[in-house]
C-alpha cells in the first residue's frame, strides 16, 4: 500500500500525525510552564490533556483546530498500528523485535485513548474542566476499580507498562541520536545538531512524567487509595508544591516543549519510505 499510489496519502496522514503530536506537547508543555509560573501568583490552567485541548478549542480559534486535532491523533494511531505490525521485522534480534512492537503498540493505544477523549469534545460543547474537578473525575474512576480484584490488577497492570514506558523513553534519550529515520541529507549539520538535542531532553522529560505517573497509579493499587492517584495536571502540582518545585517543573515544560518541537522536524524530515 504505501509503495503504490496510496502510499502518498499514507505519508500525508503520517505527517499530519506527527504535526498533531508535536502540537499537543507544546499545548501541555506551555500550560505546565503556565503552571510553574503560577506559584509565583500567576494563574495556572490544568496542564493535563483536556486543559490543552480546551486552550486548543478557545473561543478565540474555534473548532476547526480540535477537527485537525481528532484527525491528526487518529492519523498518529494509525501510523503506530502499522509500525506495530511491519517494523519489527527490520530490528535485529529477537529482543529488539519485541521492543519495537511493545513501543508501537504502546503508542497506538496511547494516542488513540488521546484521539477519543478529544473526539469527545466535538459532540458537544466542551465544559470547564478546573484542577480539582479533574482530579475528582480520576480519583471516582480509580476508586471504582479498586472495588473489585480484577480492577486492582488492572490498576497494577497500568502502572508497571506507564513506568515501562517511561524507562524505555529515558533508554532512547541515550542510545539513539534520533536521526535515524531522517533524510540527513535535506539538513544542515546545525540542524541536525538541534534535532539530537531537542529530541533527547524532550524524551528525558517525557520519561519522568510517563514514571511519575506510574507511580502514583501503583501507589494507588498498593495502598488501595484511591486519593493516591493522580492525572498529569496533579502530577505537575505535586512537582510544583515540593523543594525548588517551580524551577523542577520549568524544567520539565521546557522538555515537553522541546519534544514538541522536535516532533515538528520529525513532520518535515522523517524519511516515511516503507520499512524505515
Amino acid at each position: 500500500m504505501a509503495r503504490g499510489a496510496s502510499g502518498v496519502w499514507l505519508r500525508a496522514v503520517s505527517r499530519l500525525g506527527l504535526v498533531c503530536r508535536g502540537t499537543v506537547y507544546l499545548l501541555v508543555g506551555y500550560l505546565a510552564l503556565r503552571l510553574a509560573l503560577g506559584t509565583h501568583g500567576r494563574t495556572g490552567a490544568p496542564a493535563s490533556g483536556a486543559g490543552a485541548v480546551q486552550a486548543a478549542v478557545a473561543p478565540a480559534w474555534g473548532r476547526l483546530p480540535l477537527v485537525l486535532l481528532v484527525a491528526g491523533l487518529a492519523a498518529y494511531a494509525l501510523t503506530q498500528l502499522l509500525e506495530a505490525v511491519f517494523r519489527p521485522s527490520h530490528a535485529t534480534g529477537t529482543i529488539g523485535r519485541w521492543r519495537q512492537r511493545a513501543v508501537s503498540s504502546w503508542g497506538c493505544l496511547l494516542y488513540l485513548a488521546f484521539c477519543l477523549s478529544t473526539a469527545r469534545l466535538l459532540v458537544g460543547a466542551p465544559s470547564k474542566q478546573t484542577a480539582q474537578s479533574e482530579q475528582r473525575q480520576d480519583t471516582d474512576v480509580t476508586a471504582d476499580l479498586l472495588r473489585t480484584g480484577w480492577g486492582r490488577l488492572l490498576l497494577v497492570l497500568v502502572g508497571v507498562i506507564a513506568v515501562a514506558a517511561g524507562a524505555e523513553m529515558g533508554r532512547r534519550s541515550v542510545r539513539l541520536d534520533f536521526r535515524e529515520r531522517f533524510t540527513a541529507e535535506h539538513m544542515s549539520a546545525a540542524l541536525a545538531r538541534l534535532t539530537r538535542a531537542l529530541g533527547a531532553f524532550g524524551c528525558i522529560a517525557r520519561s519522568v512524567v510517563f514514571v511519575l505517573v506510574g507511580v502514583f497509579i501503583l501507589k494507588a493499587a498498593v495502598l488501595s487509595s484511591a486519593k493516591q492517584t493522580k492525572g498529569l495536571d496533579a502530577v505537575f502540582r505535586s512537582v510544583a508544591s515540593s523543594a525548588y518545585g517551580s524551577w523542577l517543573l520549568a524544567v520539565l515544560a521546557s522538555g515537553l516543549v522541546c519534544y514538541g518541537l522536535y516532533c515538528f522536524l520529525e513532520a518535515r524530515y522523517r524519511d516515511l519510505t516503507p520499512g524505515r
